[in-house]
């Protein structure tokens, strides 16, 4: 023995081959990690020398000892309840309507108290029409799915509705590499159905999903609080109408971050009554861009404390958006667009209180006031001459508008991109590329 550890009555061994999760393999315990060591070096077990998880583990890194805490599991964590949907009958097929196996197997996961697994295995393909998810439920729950889900390769219903439901589910975590297939094709000159929409979910967490082909909207988050999503892949054509990737409107505390969306419509859409969004690590095109809006067509609006970092726009009609109708009521406020890439971008930059995707608009006094927005670090090409546009309504001015590090070239031309302000009043601070004056 290489001697004790002072205060423990355990003595160091030399080097144990086995790894953290070999040693763990011989008991009943599960360690909370506080710091790994940095040589891998484990030095305490017990008298005997053998891998046995004691109570406290050492971990020698450079001669510093790291405590490791060793919770003991419960006998009910070790038994963490699993619900397969193949045990209620689901066929996975990709012929067989399997709604009735999901909902079973849904209705026990929820009434289950130990914490519950929902799987959806992999290796099949899952039939599903119309389905709803209702809370509430027992226990947190977590769906793994690994398994893929179709929709019916028919038109289903003549009215706009989801594929996929959750409502009043809390602690919901949906991870796997599954894909929801929503053959959005053949809906898309008719009806607007979505894939996958949460309804007053709090406590959500969506991972490493793909959804792809919806007829509207893939994603849709609606009067949620506490809303992660995350390594998340949205695939549609880029001339397949309204195939939104996320949309959110009533929700609080989004924080979306290293998704891939690629769509017909906006990556990422903020409605009204959004609030404290933070979004980061987003590829973005084909598609719309990531936008606020459109805001204040039927009701007074609100959207604050807004940010968008470290994302990558390649081929969109749109950068960073934020869009108003003429006449709304409201106010959108606390912006941050920062580190920002566009790549052959129609418009990167654009506040527009004019929206009217008609094109045949009536004037209208007022509109919904936007105020305190920041673009900061932002690089890239605009497909168009027009690279900035902050068009703004004569009664109700766009207010500190800041714009910092900004260098925009009109992509494959000699010419220099320019910028259209109108009502503004704002900061130019540092280089700003094309030239920005505000009134």
């Amino acid at each position: 023995m290489e001697g004790d550890i002072p205060g423990t009555g355990l003595e160091k061994i030399p080097l144990i081959p086995q790894k953290i999760s070999e040693l763990l393999a011989h008991s009943n315990s599960t360690v909370n990690l506080l710091e790994m060591s940095r040589n891998g070096r484990i030095i305490a077990i017990n008298d005997t020398g053998n891998p046995v998880v004691p109570q406290r583990i050492w971990v020698e890194a450079k001669y510093t000892f790291v405590l490791l805490l060793v919770l003991t599991r419960s006998s009910e964590a070790q038994k963490r309840p699993l619900y397969n949907v193949l045990d209620f009958n689901a066929t996975g097929d990709g012929k067989t309507d399997d709604t009735k196996a999901f909902l079973a197997a849904w209705e026990e996961t929820c009434n289950n108290e130990g914490w519950p697994i929902l799987i959806i295995p992999g290796g099949r393909t899952f039939l599903l029409k119309k389905i709803k998810f209702n809370g509430s439920c027992k226990s947190p729950i977590k769906i793994q799915m690994d398994g893929n889900i179709v929709a019916p390769n028919y038109i289903w219903t003549s009215e706009a509705d989801n594929l996929i439901t959750f409502y009043s589910v809390n602690n919901l975590t949906l991870d796997g590499n599954g894909q929801i297939d929503g053959k959005g094709a053949i809906w898309w000159t008719c009806y607007t159905e979505k894939i996958l929409a949460f309804a007053a979910c709090n406590n959500l967490s969506v991972t490493n999903i793909h959804l792809t082909n919806s007829a509207d909207k893939h994603m849709t988050v609606y009067r949620c609080s506490q809303v992660h999503v995350h390594n998340v892949t949205i695939v549609a054509p880029g001339d397949s109408p309204n195939t939104d990737g996320i949309t959110m409107a009533i929700s609080d505390h989004v924080y979306i971050s290293n998704c891939s969306i690629q769509s017909g419509d906006d990556c990422v859409s903020m409605l009204s009554y959004t609030t404290d969004v933070n979004i980061t690590g987003i590829t973005c095109g084909p598609g719309h861009g990531i936008s606020v809006g459109s805001l204040g067509r039927f009701e007074t609006a609100l959207v604050e404390r807004i940010t968008v970092s470290n994302c990558n726009f390649i081929g969109t009609t749109n950068g960073v958006r934020i869009k108003s109708w003429q006449g709304g009521m409201g106010q959108a406020m606390g912006f941050i667009f920062e580190n920002i890439n566009m790549t052959a971008v129609q418009s990167p930059i654009i506040i527009d209180q004019f929206y009217c995707p008609q094109g045949n608009c009536p004037l209208k006094d007022g509109g919904v006031a936007i105020s305190d927005a920041r673009f900061i670090n932002i690089h890239g090409t605009s497909s168009e001459q027009e690279a900035i546009k902050i068009l703004c309504s004569q009664s109700v001015h766009c207010q500190g508008i800041y714009l910092s590090n900004i260098n925009l070239s009109w992509e494959n031309h000699t010419a220099l991109a320019n910028a259209t302000i109108l009502n503004a009043n704002g900061t130019v601070e540092g280089p700003v590329v094309p030239k920005v004056v505000f009134s």
